[in-house]
């Protein structure tokens, strides 16, 4: 059996629940991989995470059984994706089913796509 590679951090938006279990491994948070599975935490709810209240980022801890330094770290590692998908630091990968001739356009969008991110994670007081 082949061991499956962390999904890219470019394509973190739309990661499914196992890239994000894959992406946990990578970052030493693994054991929480069954309880993310669990509670349906996709790329999409990932990047949500940033627009999180107070009140919801403590139900989220509670309900993943998560350490609070872990949760930190969690923030922290995502806070880095984010800000590396935004200077552009990640390789673009056109899709599967594109011909190579519109490259180009792919790298555009991408380029696009990264300004309009968000790339912190706020804590409320």
């Amino acid at each position: 059996m082949t061991k499956q590679r962390p999904p890219e951090p470019l394509d973190f938006f739309i990661w499914t629940i196992e890239d994000v279990g894959l992406w946990l491994e990578e970052i030493k948070l693994g054991s929480y991989r069954e309880i993310f599975k669990e509670n349906g935490v996709n790329g999409e709810y990932l990047e949500g995470m940033s627009m999180f209240t107070t009140e919801q980022i403590l139900r989220f801890i509670r309900r993943c059984h998560m350490k609070w330094g872990d949760f930190i770290t969690l923030c922290k590692e995502l806070r880095r994706i984010k800000v590396a998908c935004l200077k552009g630091e990640q390789k673009i990968r056109q899709p599967w089913w594109a011909p190579s001739c519109l490259s180009v356009i792919f790298v555009k969008a991408a380029k696009r796509n990264r300004q309009g991110r968000v790339v912190s994670l706020k804590l409320e007081p």
